[in-house]
């Protein structure tokens, strides 16, 4: 069977949340049938499904053992990979379902966040030679000792592309409630603008730092692999956002995406001696208790002592927090600062390549709206600040206006 005939789709959990939803993704699979395709799709748990199955664990116990925790929240995807069979059944298709295990998704064992390490394509190759839709459970794996596991946030999105790339796919086709990848959060700005193409760079930085679109393990993938993603609805046959290449793409916009992010905090540790093994002492400890830290910022004064500020996720703040205060005294700082309201909004795209002033255009904007700086991070594509959560909004408003809005440029 000719590769260029396979088709892998992804169906996220507000694709398939209800029976109506499930037999509307059938007629979708059907069509693409029809048009000559062989089609693979990987399909998330029925809508909040997964949140559901963690209050049920949370009211057995609040510290669920990982592998158990992994067997439950696997189950959600199996109830939907079978009633999309069912459903293709009805109207005249066939199809086969599988569990992740079942085709041999192998990962490592870290339950809950498990990598993916190999993927068998002959249960799926022998199924296709069938003529049969191939349905495969996401977000879920085994290991070497046939434990199953769960590749965490945004799973299925990474299933998905893995499959494409053992199928030597060039395209993923990732189905989801949203028409595309826009400008901005539709929730927050009015008029975002839905972009034709984004780059694997530029999708990487702004799941990064706050877009929900596509997980940026999945865009990782797909950048390695070469494989370009079409994100589109679920709801409508419109043309979505094309992921790809940044060197094949005809559009570079200056700003291709505005976000904010909103569940970080940040931490200063002040005036620490200025010399050699400060930082790595703080960041390796850090590192060694599985502490992901963002945004960094180190300032010295001029009586050669230091501070550094930087940001760490919600969920590790407490404990990021009392390593810093253990460290304390062996650094020689005089306080330690902590704020947990604070929001991350960053500005992103290619075109800042080869552009000047942005940086400054983008801190006048936060400047005449009142909104203070706390931190400053870049990247070749990418401005971020760290402000107060309560500027959050208003700042995206803003700089999506001067940026983005054809009416204000």
């Amino acid at each position: 069977m000719a590769d260029s005939k396979i088709i892998v789709q992804k169906y996220g959990g507000t694709s398939v949340g209800s029976t109506d939803r499930i037999k509307a993704v059938a007629r979708r699979i059907k069509s693409s049938v029809e048009k000559g395709y062989s089609p693979v799709v990987v399909v998330s748990a029925m809508g909040k499904t997964t949140d559901e199955l963690v209050k049920l664990a949370e009211e057995i116990t609040k510290s669920p053992n990982r592998r158990e925790m992994d067997m439950l929240l696997s189950t959600g995807e199996q109830v939907t990979i079978s009633l999309l069979a069912m459903s293709l059944h009805e109207i005249g298709i066939d199809a086969v379902s599988f569990t992740g295990s079942q085709i041999k998704v192998l990962t490592d064992g870290n339950f809950s966040n498990a990598k993916i390490q190999s993927i068998s394509t002959e249960k799926i190759r022998k199924s296709l030679e069938s003529n049969k839709v191939v349905i495969v459970a996401g977000f879920q794996g085994v290991d070497d000792d046939e434990n199953i596991t769960t590749l965490g946030r945004g799973g299925s999105d990474t299933s998905a592309v893995a499959l494409a790339a053992v199928l030597n796919c060039n395209m993923c086709e990732i189905y989801t409630d949203v028409d595309g990848v826009y400008t901005a959060d539709p929730r927050v700005v009015e008029r975002p603008l839905k972009l034709k193409e984004i780059s694997y760079d530029e999708m990487l930085e702004l799941s990064r730092l706050g877009a929900a679109v596509l997980h940026s393990r999945s865009v990782e993938f797909a950048k390695k692999y070469k494989i370009n993603l079409h994100v589109r609805s679920s709801f409508k046959d419109d043309k979505g956002t094309i992921v790809m290449p940044r060197e094949e793409m005809m559009e570079k916009l200056l700003i291709s995406g505005v976000t904010t992010k909103l569940d970080e905090s940040k931490i200063t540790i002040r005036d620490i001696p200025d010399r050699p093994g400060i930082a790595a002492k703080l960041f390796e400890l850090m590192g060694k208790n599985k502490i992901y830290v963002n945004m960094i910022v180190q300032s010295t004064g001029h009586d050669n002592r230091a501070s550094i500020s930087f940001t760490v996720k919600k969920s590790d703040f407490d404990e990021a927090l009392k390593l810093c205060n253990t460290l304390k005294d062996e650094l020689g700082a005089t306080e330690i600062n902590a704020k947990e309201d604070i929001a991350i909004v960053s500005a992103v795209g290619v075109g800042m390549l080869s552009a000047y002033g942005v940086a400054g255009n983008m801190f006048h904007i936060l400047a005449q709206n009142g909104i203070n700086i706390e931190m400053i991070s870049t990247s070749e594509i990418g401005i971020s600040c760290v402000i107060d959560s309560k500027d959050a909004e208003s700042a995206l408003k803003a700089i999506h206006k001067t940026f983005l809005e054809p009416e204000s440029k």
